[in-house]
């Protein structure tokens, strides 16, 4: 497993702890590194990301809640939300890493961390994202 997707992985955890248990993002990240490998080389790639997630939160829902059909955000399971989260925001601002691989990267953590559906439900609803971003110009379409 590469560099990068050990980071996602943490970086859900930490995620996920803060959905259960309220914290700032810097203690939450302490803790969850102190009971998981929290590695130095994948450390800060995690940590940019829950940062930046913390950080552009409310913008990341409005995302999600406009780009899944059907589903209320406080209804999302944890998991499938923080995914959701941290790939959205990869998408909008790592410029870094292309939007198929946020994509990509999101549905395989979500076959691995949440139901049997969340593989599926997370690609739908970053794919609509995607789409929206592109066609309001601020993304650039790319194969996949």
């Amino acid at each position: 497993m590469g560099k990068r997707r050990r980071a996602r992985e943490l970086a859900i955890q930490v995620l996920f702890y803060m959905e259960v248990n309220p914290a700032e993002p810097e203690e939450a990240f302490d803790l969850v590194c102190q009971n998981f490998d929290g590695g130095e080389t994948i450390g800060p790639f995690s940590r940019e990301l829950v940062l930046g997630v913390y950080e552009k939160k409310s913008e990341l829902d409005r995302l999600i809640i406009r780009a899944s059909k059907n589903w209320r955000l406080e209804r999302m399971p944890y998991v499938d939300r923080s995914i959701l989260r941290m790939a959205a925001f990869e998408i909008l601002y790592m410029e870094d890493v292309p939007p198929k691989v946020s994509i990509d990267e999101a549905v395989d953590i979500g076959k691995r961390f949440g139901t049997e559906d969340s593989g599926s439900f997370i690609n739908g609803v970053l794919d609509n994202i995607y789409g929206a971003l592109v066609q309001k110009g601020r993304l650039k379409k790319t194969e996949k």
